[in-house]
């Protein structure tokens, strides 16, 4: 059995050097459940590794920042940064989720899952 590679302990310069030195999004359109998605066919030379990271993870489909940041391992401000600089260069797009009032009723999905079990 091989022994567990050591973890890489994270500094506090980490997310300093990330960002950039920049603290603060270009946009401050994201919040926590904005949606996420890559953009096909932009080159990905001269991204940073984390950026690079955050393309991989969107081009499945979206993802809200709140879920990039937990993939990364970063702290939501630090991804909001790096999403902001995606969004600024076109590597990704981001929507707001969809709102509660067009969602469907809560009544109507338990009859259909009534009826689904039903089925089975």
């Amino acid at each position: 059995m091989t022994p567990p590679r050591p973890r890489r302990e994270r500094g506090l310069v980490r997310p300093y050097v990330v960002t950039d030195g920049r603290a603060h999004p270009t946009r401050n359109v994201l919040d926590l459940v904005t949606l996420v998605t890559a953009v096909s066919g932009r080159p990905l030379n001269g991204l940073s590794p984390e950026k690079r990271r955050v393309m991989e993870l969107c081009r499945g489909g979206a993802l809200s920042v709140v879920e990039v940041a937990g993939h990364l391992g970063l702290a939501t401000s630090v991804t909001k940064v790096l999403l902001s600089d995606l969004v600024d260069s076109g590597h990704i797009t981001v929507r707001p989720p969809i709102p509660k009032a067009q969602l469907p009723d809560a009544q109507l999905l338990q009859e259909v899952l009534d009826g689904l079990r039903s089925r089975f």
